[in-house]
């Protein structure tokens, strides 16, 4: 357990122990049901309402589709929470609901993505990580591991948390990249990420920015081309499948922002706030670490169970 939930842990224990009312809290999240990451978020924001005794509510659109996001939005406002939590993949587009929220009296933390806008709205502060910084960390350990010719692919397009991924990837990497885009769907990420292999063999590393939805494809594509071991796949964020390969040496790593805790320790956070006005001072980053070989066994069991 990290030092965080043992923190939060503690607090939702205060929370417990003494008389208090129900918070409400509504959690309005970008992810689609199709992308197992989402659901890691939401076991650890179920957590933390059973540690709290909150009433939280977990809502998200079918697509990725920010009207109707913002139309969550808007409805969780006018049901007069006690607190609300929201990802922020395009702040253009969220906005105005954010600042309705915040208008109101109700108190805001952001989480997942957003992070350079969440001041700016009037997010009490920040839980995620900053995804240009992870994007660069990792394209500087996959250019220390030989590679000169990369694809990032990405499988929401339109998302800015992870247009700043491939960014960040293409400044750390160095060399020659290419951005793929694909729709939120395994079997297209895999014959594209196939086709990229057969028309350019020089093509050596592999960004992907789901586990599920890119990097496992992605580890098949490079298995049906006969290259697995010579060409590094890494991923964002963790699946039972992606690090049982990275354990055998069949991929590079994986990139663990901690999403269980973006789910967890909002809601821990918006619950001490109504009932003792305690909120953390600033932004909580929740990565990036690098899931690597050594490390990746230890990590296969919990995200099985939904925590990493």
């Amino acid at each position: 357990m990290t030092n965080l939930v043992k923190t939060a842990s503690l607090l939702a224990g205060m929370a417990i122990a003494a008389p208090a009312f129900a918070q409400d809290i509504i959690v309005v999240a970008h992810g689609q049901a199709n992308d197992p990451f989402w659901s890691v978020v939401k076991n650890g924001a179920d957590l933390a309402a059973e540690h709290t005794g909150a009433n939280v509510d977990f809502r998200s659109p079918e697509t990725f589709d920010m009207v109707q996001m913002s139309q969550m939005i808007d409805a969780a406002v006018n049901q007069e929470p006690d607190g609300l939590v929201v990802s922020i993949p395009d702040a253009d587009a969220l906005r105005p609901s954010i600042e309705r929220a915040v208008q109101a009296g109700i108190p805001v933390i952001s989480m997942n993505s957003g992070g350079d806008v969440a001041s700016e709205v009037g997010a009490l502060l920040h839980v995620g990580q900053d995804e240009f910084t992870a994007g660069k960390v990792a394209g500087e350990r996959l250019a220390e591991m030989g590679g000169t010719t990369g694809i990032c692919v990405n499988q929401e397009v339109g998302n800015v948390a992870l247009d700043q991924r491939c960014a960040g990837f293409e400044e750390g990497f160095g060399g020659s990249v290419e951005v793929i885009p694909t729709l939120n769907d395994p079997a297209e990420v895999e014959a594209k990420v196939q086709a990229a292999l057969e028309s350019n063999p020089d093509i050596d590393t592999i960004m992907g920015l789901s586990a599920p939805l890119v990097g496992e494809p992605a580890l098949r594509a490079v298995e049906a081309v006969g290259r697995t071991g010579d060409v590094n796949v890494a991923t964002f964020d963790l699946s039972a499948g992606f690090l049982e390969a990275v354990a055998a040496g069949d991929a590079a790593f994986g990139i663990d922002q901690q999403q269980f805790l973006q789910g967890y320790l909002p809601v821990v956070f918006l619950a001490m706030n109504a009932q003792y006005g305690l909120v953390p001072g600033g932004d909580v980053p929740s990565g990036p670490n690098l899931v690597t070989q050594e490390k990746a066994e230890q990590v296969v069991e919990l995200s099985a169970q939904g925590i990493r």
